[in-house]
């Protein structure tokens, strides 16, 4: 008896299969495919966090150019304040301290907080609704 190797068999984990390769899928966690609703309100949740940063994003630069005394006469700092403006969810004047620029940067830096947090949340929201 000699120690030769053997051919492998239909049966054997080493020999690849003859199936034709399956078209790829995207997966969800745990090997599940996802569903065209659950893509749907995937991207609804992403678009809603998405716009919540922006916004956050607008309001903090705008205290950062209020701390750092942009020139108000400058175009982007007047299109940047005036985005800033409704963004700022009526906490632009919450508190009232001795330095105006302390002032925009507690009450913007606030207003920036809530908006990353109702984002966050609101999509969370979103992608538990999902069935």
């Amino acid at each position: 008896m000699t120690d030769t190797p053997q051919p492998p068999h239909a049966g054997d984990r080493l020999v690849a299969s003859s199936a034709p390769p399956r078209p790829h899928r995207p997966a969800r966690p745990g090997g599940r495919v996802a569903t065209p609703w659950q893509r749907v309100v995937g991207s609804l949740a992403y678009l809603v966090k998405l716009a919540s940063r922006v916004a956050a994003l607008i309001v903090v630069l705008y205290a950062v150019f209020t701390v750092f005394r942009a020139n108000p006469f400058n175009v982007w700092y007047q299109f940047v304040e005036s985005l800033a403006a409704p963004l700022s969810l009526g906490l632009a004047n919450l508190f009232q301290l001795a330095d105006p620029r302390w002032t925009a940067l507690v009450n913007h830096g606030l207003a920036a907080v809530v908006w990353l947090i109702a984002g966050s949340a609101l999509a969370s929201l979103i992608r538990r609704a999902a069935p």
